[in-house]
């Protein structure tokens, strides 16, 4: 034990007490894990997590008890292990201890001969998860805010029992589901109603008096007046469910995510392996991944996401901001539409849509209203809500909202406080739509642009107030992509950029802030790396064969299914955009513009489409993929390098950040500098690494 101490561990204590229940002649055991903060700082197991757990099993059983239950603090069952710690492991010798412990100490649960029960309060994820998954039964709270096996997409694999336990109980398809797919999908995190459909728990418990409901029911169950039934688990279907995942697997990731075929390779042992074998090939699996630079790639990532997004680096003081009652949306069409159920549902406020005629209004009013529908039908929001957010989302002309209003009149904008605008990406369209509306609100209003590449320094440059002109850029589809860039131009005052940080917080976003430069981060990379592939394709590399060099990445789409998502027209746009600003670095493809005009789609059923190819004018110098990948690659590192040296963001952390929550770049790459810098690319291109050696790579 003295070689797992992990010296900054912020242990879990396991809290035993006794509780009496009617019916019963013995007091059951209950454990409470709570590391002594609030829910902010969730449980997690590290060495000395594992051993008061250890301790507070042996005392709980010690007082033969009617059953031993374990529940979390409020909000929070238990996170898993301590991957903090994972990096200070010595050698693979301490990652084998560690992965024994967990595992030891769990089957306590498992094999005991007394009821065990698990009363899942709120998030349980990874080692958490699985402590639950050895419980004989368990509850789970309908307010669970978070409920998933993530390991793969940092670069492990369940661990603990997980990849034995969980096919199991629930069969191999959802389990593959659950360990496999879902992390590579940005991380998907189950509901608690879709884990107990799944069969992960035995019942389903409303949040408010959890704990007393979950003491009745496994009273209920010891006492034989409450019988849990689970169906059988389909063993024929096993083998060829993990050979449709593996190829699934194969062709999307290419071998770029070792801890996914792991993790393949574990659930096809749980079949008829038994558990000890099971636990111990996880042991072997967690000593061999924890030394991989994946793992350390997927660790780095992990801490953007969780902490660096959730303090953004640059962003004025809060008590700036001001305070937003009313917003106000200039465009009808989709990205407006999707804007307005989002201000509406997460701000609460009222939410007025303008367009050039009342039609168009319309149109987007209905697109609210039909979404807020399916939500309702899904189960996903009760009708009260609904109706509340019919009654926020409104809509006028844009000659009647930009008049002074009429007594009553709530389609005006002139009391609004936050107008965000998402018209036809042209900047003399964009300054008259400021032009016409600084007119009529008040000079404290903030004026949001939700440009993917125009100057929000140019498009305020006119006007009376230009300090309180933000870029709020976010990214399609906006209800599923997390993040949202603030872009500060020249004359932006620190209450107008405090507002917006506010205003993202509140809808639940990501928030960077960029400087006002070309097309900002996300989409001026994705310009440059396809534009290289495209370059590719002028000179006369076939489609399939550009398309695929990417491939070693594990990218979650090729370039041509990206161009098809963003948009050709989009995508040319935004390129000519780049072009001006940098023509040596930023070409003009005459194929793209060609494709672009056409309207045709440029992938048809995950296939390429022929009639794009017979568009294609090309030359006769054709590269290998190899020769297209590393020209995509030295293009990113100059383009990050420059970036960074022009102050875009303010570390290459706030690059990866934009990357993986912008462009779903996955965790196992830690977004693009950590690869960059582990294929050696960034030093030969920069002169040297984005990174220290040991930030989201191996020590040196």
């Amino acid at each position: 034990m003295s070689t797992l101490a992990a010296p900054n561990e912020v242990v879990t204590r396991a809290l035993l007490r006794q509780v009496r229940l009617p019916g019963l002649d013995r007091p059951a055991a209950l454990i409470t894990l709570d590391n002594g903060f609030d829910h902010t700082k969730p449980n997690t197991f590290g060495p000395g997590g594992l051993t008061s757990l250890d301790e507070a099993i042996t005392e709980a059983l010690a007082a033969d008890p009617a059953f031993v239950a374990v529940t979390g603090k409020p909000y929070v069952f238990c996170v898993g292990a301590d991957i903090v710690g994972l990096p200070q492991l010595a050698d693979r010798a301490q990652a084998l201890e560690i992965g024994r412990l967990g595992h030891r100490v769990f089957a306590r649960l498992k094999d005991s001969a007394v009821p065990t029960f698990a009363f899942v309060n709120g998030a349980a994820m990874g080692g958490g998860l699985e402590l639950a998954l050895h419980c004989h039964y368990r509850t789970l709270s309908a307010g669970a805010a978070a409920l998933a096996l993530p390991e793969v997409s940092l670069g492990l694999v369940p661990g603990w029992g997980g990849t034995q336990l969980l096919p199991n109980l629930i069969g191999i398809p959802a389990a593959t589901q659950v360990i496999i797919q879902n992390p590579l999908m940005q991380n998907k995190m189950l509901k608690p109603k879709q884990a107990a459909e799944l069969g992960i728990a035995d019942v389903l418990l409303e949040p408010a008096d959890f704990l007393e409901r979950s003491l009745e029911w496994a009273a209920g169950v010891v006492r034989g007046e409450v019988t849990v039934t689970r169906p059988e688990v389909d063993r024929d279907m096993w083998d060829g469910v993990l050979y449709f995942a593996r190829q699934t697997l194969d062709a999307r990731l290419h071998g770029a995510v070792p801890s996914a075929n792991k993790a393949l390779e574990l659930l096809a042992l749980a079949k008829d392996a038994d558990f000890a074998t099971g636990t111990a090939a996880e042991d072997e699996a967690l000593a061999d991944l924890v030394f991989s630079e994946e793992l350390r790639s997927g660790l780095y990532a992990f801490d953007l996401v969780q902490r660096r997004a959730k303090r953004p680096a640059g962003a004025p003081d809060k008590g700036l901001a001001r305070e937003v009652t009313k917003v106000g949306i200039v465009g009808a069409g989709l990205m407006a539409s999707q804007l307005a159920l989002l201000f509406a549902r997460r701000l609460q406020v009222p939410v007025v849509l303008t367009d050039l005629d009342q039609s168009r209004v319309d149109k987007g009013v209905a697109y609210v209203h039909a979404q807020i529908e399916k939500q309702v039908a899904k189960g996903r929001m009760d009708k009260g809500t609904a109706a509340k957010l019919y009654g926020l989302v409104s809509g006028a002309a844009k000659a009647e909202a930009f008049a002074a209003p009429a007594p009553g009149q709530l389609t005006s904008f002139a009391d609004c406080d936050f107008v965000i605008e998402a018209v036809f990406e042209d900047l003399g369209v964009k300054k008259q739509v400021w032009a016409e509306l600084e007119k009529i609100v008040s000079p404290e209003a903030v004026l949001a642009t939700n440009t993917s590449s125009l100057s929000v320094t140019e498009m305020a440059a006119d006007l009376e107030h230009p300090e309180r002109v933000v870029g709020f850029h976010f990214f399609n589809p906006v209800a599923v992509l997390p993040l949202l860039e603030i872009v500060r131009g020249e004359r932006t005052d620190d209450a107008t950029l405090a507002t917006a940080f506010a205003v993202g917080k509140q809808l639940r976003k990501s928030c960077v802030l960029v400087k006002d430069a070309p097309a900002f981060v996300v989409n001026r990379l994705l310009t440059r790396f396809l534009g290289t592939v495209f370059a590719a394709v002028d000179a006369g590399t076939p489609l399939e064969t550009a398309d695929s060099a990417l491939d070693p990445l594990g990218l979650p789409m090729r370039p041509l299914a990206l161009l098809q998502l963003v948009g050709p027209a989009v995508a040319y746009h935004v390129g000519g955009t780049l072009h001006a600003a940098y023509p040596e670095r930023f070409g003009l493809s005459e194929n793209l513009k060609r494709i672009a005009e056409s309207g045709q789609p440029v992938v048809v059923d995950d296939e390429i489409n022929p009639a794009v190819a017979e568009l294609l004018v090309v030359g006769d110098a054709p590269l290998t993929a190899e020769q297209v990948r590393g020209n995509a690659l030295d293009a990113l590192a100059q383009e990050i390098r420059l970036m960074l040296d022009e102050g875009v963001v303010a570390e290459a952390q706030d690059i990866d950040l934009c990357m993986i929550l912008g462009a779903g770049w996955p965790f196992h790459l830690g977004g693009v500098t950590p690869y960059l810098d582990r294929t050696g690319t960034s030093e030969r291109v920069t002169g040297s690494r984005f990174l220290p050696y040991g930030v989201a790579s191996l020590p040196a």
